[in-house]
């Protein structure tokens, strides 16, 4: 990077929150290597080294049984890759190293290199669980004495370790040692590995009470407030200023949770501009976590995700029960949108179907091969699901559905970071309704960050749900957004906060033109509000909640994907109108799906630009493939 772009990057990594965007790292699909766009990622895994499976499974050394070395060897074996290639497998997620010091994992590094290359060889394409979070102290520290001075401190002085897992400690991802040390195991994993992917894992845990974070704390203060701004808050001198030691409404909280997402989102860039370094195009990604209904620092997708290409969601099973449905929409939408892929865990078709509809050239993994046997996923005994096979065979066959695919989006929702993390949940939870509420009525709909807010020209109508808080430089955007024709759906209060939540005296948004807004008062519906401002949706589907739909676009393909969450039966006579794209006329309608062996043809109605025809029945999922010419 040059010494300019190093300068540049700094100066913005100073201002408030919501003024700048990060460095976008992530590649455009056009810079990525052939094989993802071509192929797509159905994944099998099993990254957990010998050494680390001993300890987790309560042993007291690191020492394995011969049973136990017996197994593993099989599991690298020739055999084992011929078995997941068989089943449909492309790419395999694998052993790098976990935490334990080099030596310590000396000799799986090398049993990592070797089976890469038995999966390279055979067709497949490899990622490398290339670091955790965490370390395994009791080796590592016998190694490297001084990574003593990396481990991230609570509070009250103690390190900060793996939920009950004592002998893991998180390390500090920001601290320069550390990170040089870290560095060095990517260069293993793209040079003598040649890894396709580099994971970089637990991104959830950030800095600390150690002395690192707190020095880079305090001069991240000194950087961003004025003398004057720290005195109004009760800071005396940002010099000796100190994490906070519980949650309040105060502006020493708010900056760390700034600066501890912004932390966070940093070492993951650093990792990422030096794998990209050794070769331009390997795979960078991440593991923060599902997108939660409620944003919470140090988490925020909108910033981490611009480090990489892909991310994880370890979530369990979706489904639709007493009226509410779980599932992984969320997660995807923001993935897309990111330019993202998400990887999950794919243990029964409705996993399947779900990641096909909304996700981005990934079905996920769907098998775990530890010790060479096929479980649905880690720490699970259930065998790999063969239920899963048709869609594995589908995803495969009919890549032409899903490759080139964009979403098509009437409206966008705005995550303000601000507005949830300083805010709050009342502030959070409107916004995170609005989703639920668009998902569960099947608008077409996208998830902005407040790095995205100047591209919502893209979309009719923008919803800010409980954004209170926006800087002026944001509403400004909002504000030419709608002088250039977008609408408004507004719940709860608007831009009466700046950045900091500082009341305003005035909201910064107050005048803008009222037909141009729609406000959405509490227990209205959502739905047809924001369908009231869109005017006309691209797209309706007619059905009972629990069906869920994504709408996409190929340059002479429309395609509305339905996905059945319900557990009573197949729904029926689901009923889809779309608009048809301006210039263009409908050759043929089909329904495609793994569920049969052939498509079927549907007949339409057509009337003034609009396509109607009714899907006699989705059992898991089908798409309704619109051939244009």
């Amino acid at each position: 990077m040059s010494v300019l772009r190093v300068i540049v990057f700094l100066a913005c990594w100073l201002l408030p929150p919501t003024l700048v965007s990060a460095e976008n790292l992530t590649l455009p699909r056009d810079q990525r290597p052939e094989w993802l766009r071509r192929d797509g990622i159905v994944m099998a895994g099993s990254w957990e080294p010998l050494l680390f499976r001993i300890r987790r499974d309560g042993g007291e050394g690191y020492t394995p049984s011969p049973e136990q070395l017996a197994a593993y060897q099989r599991e690298h074996s020739p055999e084992m890759v011929a078995q997941l290639k068989q089943l449909g497998v492309n790419f395999v997620m694998m052993h790098c190293y976990k935490g334990g010091g080099l030596e310590a994992e000396r000799q799986s590094m090398k049993d990592a290199v070797q089976f890469a290359r038995l999966c390279h060889e055979a067709g497949l394409r490899v990622g490398v669980y290339n670091y955790s979070g965490a370390f395994i102290w009791e080796l590592f520290f016998k190694e490297r004495p001084e990574a003593k001075d990396w481990v991230v401190l609570n509070q009250d002085g103690s390190p900060m370790t793996y939920g009950k897992a004592a002998y893991r400690y998180y390390w500090n991802r920001n601290h320069p040692d550390a990170q040089e040390f870290y560095k060095g195991l990517v260069r293993f994993a793209v040079e003598e590995i040649k890894t396709d992917l580099v994971h970089f894992d637990n991104y959830s845990a950030g800095p600390g009470w150690d002395a690192n974070s707190v020095e880079r704390f305090r001069q991240y203060l000194q950087k961003t407030f004025s003398a004057e701004q720290l005195r109004q808050a009760g800071i005396a001198d940002a010099a000796s200023a100190k994490p906070p030691a519980s949650p309040s409404a105060s502006l020493l909280n708010y900056a760390w949770a700034d600066f501890t997402s912004q932390s966070l989102a940093d070492s993951y860039y650093t990792m990422s501009r030096y794998a990209r370094s050794l070769r331009p195009d390997v795979l960078v990604e991440c593991n923060p976590g599902p997108v939660r209904a409620i944003m919470a620092a140090p988490v925020e997708h909108g910033r981490l995700l611009q480090g990489g290409e892909a991310y994880w969601d370890e979530s369990l099973l979706p489904g639709f029960d007493n009226g509410r449905l779980r599932s992984r929409i969320r997660t995807c939408k923001v993935g897309r949108r990111m330019n993202n892929t998400v990887f999950s865990y794919i243990t029964a078709p409705l996993e399947a179907a779900e990641s096909m509809a909304f996700n981005m050239d990934c079905l996920g993994a769907i098998c775990w091969f530890e010790y060479g046997k096929l479980v649905e996923r880690p720490g699970f005994e259930k065998p790999m699901s063969k239920a899963l096979l048709p869609y594995v065979r589908f995803f495969h066959s009919r890549r032409d559905l899903l490759r080139d695919a964009e979403v098509v989006a009437d409206a966008a929702v705005l995550r303000s970071f601000p507005s949830q993390v300083f805010g709050g949940s009342k502030y959070a939870a409107m916004a995170s309704a609005m989703e639920d509420a668009l998902i569960l009525g099947r608008v077409p709909f996208q998830i902005l960050y407040d790095h995205q807010l100047a591209e919502a020209d893209r979309y009719r109508t923008l919803v800010l749900a409980g954004c209170a808080a926006m800087s002026d430089e944001q509403a400004g955007q909002v504000r030419r957004y709608v002088e250039k024709g977008g609408r408004l759906c507004v719940a709860g209060p608007l831009a009466t906060h700046d950045p900091w939540m500082a009341p305003r005296n005035v909201p910064a948004l107050d005048d803008l033109p009222q037909d141009r807004v729609v406000r959405i008062e509490s227990g209205e519906d959502s739905v047809a509000a924001i369908s009231r401002a869109c005017e006309t949706l691209s797209v309706t589907v007619q059905a009972p909640p629990g069906l869920c739909a994504e709408y996409t676009a190929q340059p002479d393909r429309r395609l509305v994907h339905l996905v059945n969450y319900r557990a009573d039966g197949p729904v029926k006579d689901v009923a889809v109108e779309l608009q048809i794209p301006s210039g263009r006329k409908v050759r043929s309608i089909s329904l495609a799906s793994p569920e049969r062996g052939e498509d079927l043809a549907v007949k339409a109605r057509i009337d003034a630009g609009k396509v109607s025809f009714t899907v006699p029945a989705v059992s898991m999922y089908e798409i309704a493939v619109v051939e244009l010419e």
